[in-house]
């Protein structure tokens, strides 16, 4: 079992720890889409024998989105015009039972003339392809980042990330269910809270789960805070987790804004934000993590492998 003596680091602690890697991440490039920005990817996925990337679409002044599936042709991603678009944002990917699972947010405006954001709520789809992805379960109000994995016993872990508990900004949720007919609003809302992870003013959540060879699952996700300018900070982090026991390894930063290509930003204040979208794991304890940065572009990373050396622990 793993066995940690766990302590809550603040941000600016992990930071001072993070080694930056020795070279920068590369924009990844889209085109078929017009003026629009393609920014919070999933990482790469074989389909059907062909390599797809699930993309946020919008325009830079706007928060209106569609997900689009692109697929790759000489270093350019291009839309697949036979699958669905999804007016959502911020798309996640992953099988389960042999189907794919997918999702995104929605966002809720309060009237058709002023289109401003009253809310979001996470909602999931499910099928064998993604030609026949139906509506699956829609989350809480105000909950983004619920990410589900397939566990080694063949039940579901689910992960929430519930704002304003206790006083806090958003933490992150987990809980087992028994099937994927089980996933509801209620088993969402009730899944168990770790409580230590971060500091009130602070938050984080889940982005993209590796079911790892020892059951464990590996956690991308992000870390966030405020500074007193109202500068909004989004690292990418990860941790390990015993789903059966819920011990788990401390956070960790393994990447930041500083690690990519300097570009637009869709406002000031998103300059040092970088959006985990997931994580391809390689040869030789590497791995290549595809992120979105400052809500205008999308990058790739080659990193250490976050997760090969808890693997080994039984």
């Amino acid at each position: 079992m793993m066995k940690l003596e766990w302590k809550t680091k603040t941000c600016k602690e992990l930071l001072l720890e993070y080694q930056p890697a020795p070279n920068k991440g590369r924009k990844l490039h889209f085109a078929g889409v017009g003026e629009r920005d393609v920014y919070n990817i999933t990482a790469p996925f074989w389909n059907e024998g062909e390599l797809y990337i699930a993309g946020r679409v919008e325009e830079r002044n706007s928060e209106e989105s569609e997900i689009i599936f692109f697929t790759c042709q000489n270093a350019v991603w291009t839309p697949k015009l036979d699958l669905p678009k999804f007016q959502l944002q911020d798309p996640f990917i992953t099988r389960i039972n042999g189907e794919w699972v997918f999702g995104g947010v929605h966002l809720y405006f309060d009237s058709e003339a002023s289109r401003t954001i009253i809310g979001w709520k996470t909602v999931l789809y499910r099928g064998a392809n993604l030609h026949e992805l139906v509506h699956a379960a829609t989350g809480p109000w105000n909950m983004k980042d619920i990410r589900l994995s397939e566990l080694s016993d063949g039940r579901i872990g689910i992960f929430s990330r519930p704002f304003g508990i206790e006083g806090t900004r958003a933490v992150i949720g987990f809980s087992i269910l028994d099937s994927f007919e089980d996933l509801s609003e209620t088993a969402i809302i009730k899944a168990p809270l770790f409580r230590d992870q971060f500091l009130k003013d602070e938050w984080g959540g889940a982005n993209e789960i590796h079911l790892l060879k020892n059951g464990f699952l590996g956690v991308l996700g992000h870390i966030s805070y405020t500074d007193e300018a109202g500068l909004l900070h989004y690292h990418a982090m990860s941790f390990v987790l015993n789903p059966l026991t819920r011990e788990k390894s401390p956070v960790k930063i393994i990447a930041t804004r500083s690690d990519f290509p300097d570009g637009p930003a869709k406002r000031p204040d998103l300059v040092d934000v970088i959006f985990s979208g997931g994580l391809v794991r390689e040869a030789n304890n590497r791995a290549v993590l595809y992120v979105g940065a400052s809500d205008a572009e999308a990058h790739y990373l080659d990193i250490a492998d976050p997760f090969s050396e808890y693997e080994t622990i039984a």
